[in-house]
């Protein structure tokens, strides 16, 4: 089995194009990282490095099994943070900004029952429903509804759902219940305005699909007030089931044209999902995603 530390000699050897340089990156002396690289070609019985008096280069087979020991390396450098994730106690501050819809769903209990199993972990949240870059806010992590924004962010899938129109039995007493998408533009409609105002509905269902421009009766900027107003048969809203499902079943909302669901313009359901801009997270911040995705809601039928 090859010696991993002459294997990273190696590589660092040709990252740097210097044996002097890649000696002081390792904190070693040149000497030993010659004895290193020579080590690993007597070990494989092959040239990787043609040397002259002053520089080398890479052999053909240098090339092809740099690419390899680099791989190596890698697959190395991850299974070392793995351990460390495991051995680590997650500790200390965790800066997160989340939709305001989770401070009274779902995050509370979770935030709970970290604090209970590690008791030095601390948590600053921003509730917010519009979209926060944790590189620029200095977050740890951002949670976000809705459908991922193509960058450079890393992106941790939490939960899948799928969002309905409801409103209140009060309101469907006074106003009706609309036979079909068409038929909205005779309701108040509420719309939430943050991130952004979505004026294109796309509805799936009863084999047919339908984009509507909807125009809203009454606009609100978090999901929070949204649910409330509809609760209190202000109008008809589109909301996620996995917050609606369980009112409807207590008889405080109900399904409006239940046999349609809206989707984005390609047609994908939404998602709760969490951003990060590293791939490499803190023990503190992965618990918390996989706690966050162990406490998700049970899918409504």
């Amino acid at each position: 089995m090859k010696s991993l530390w002459n294997i990273k000699a190696f590589c660092m050897v040709v990252e740097r194009k210097s044996f002097v340089i890649a000696a002081r990156a390792l904190g070693v002396s040149p000497s030993a990282v010659t004895r290193a690289v020579q080590a690993l070609e007597n070990e494989l019985n092959t040239l990787l490095l043609a040397r002259s008096s002053r520089q080398f280069s890479l052999t053909p087979a240098g090339e092809l099994y740099f690419e390899s020991a680099r791989q190596i390396l890698h697959i190395q450098d991850a299974a070392d943070e793995e351990l460390s994730r495991l051995r680590a106690t997650p500790r200390g501050w965790l800066r997160l900004a989340a939709p305001q819809i989770l401070s009274c769903r779902i995050l509370p209990e979770v935030l709970t029952e970290l604090t209970l199993h590690y008791p030095e972990l601390r948590f600053d949240i921003r509730y917010s429903d519009t979209t926060l870059d944790p590189v620029q806010e200095q977050l740890d992590l951002v949670i976000r509804g809705a459908f991922p924004i193509d960058s450079e962010l890393i992106g941790y899938p939490l939960w899948h759902y799928r969002r309905h129109l409801y409103a209140s039995p009060g309101y469907l007493t006074r106003h009706g219940q609309p036979a079909n998408p068409e038929a909205l533009n005779e309701h108040v409609i509420l719309m939430h305005t943050a991130p952004r105002i979505l004026r294109a509905w796309n509805f799936v269902g009863n084999g047919r699909e339908i984009t509507l421009n909807m125009r809203a009766s009454h606009r609100l900027d978090n999901g929070l007030a949204l649910l409330a107003a509809v609760e209190a048969g202000l109008g008809i809203a589109r909301l996620s089931d996995w917050l609606a499902e369980p009112l409807v079943a207590q008889g405080r909302l109900c399904r409006v044209c239940g046999e349609f669901r809206l989707v984005s313009a390609r047609g994908e359901d939404p998602q709760m999902h969490a951003v990060a801009a590293q791939r490499r997270l803190p023990a503190r911040t992965r618990l918390l995603i996989d706690t966050l995705i162990a406490h998700r809601p049970i899918r409504p039928n």
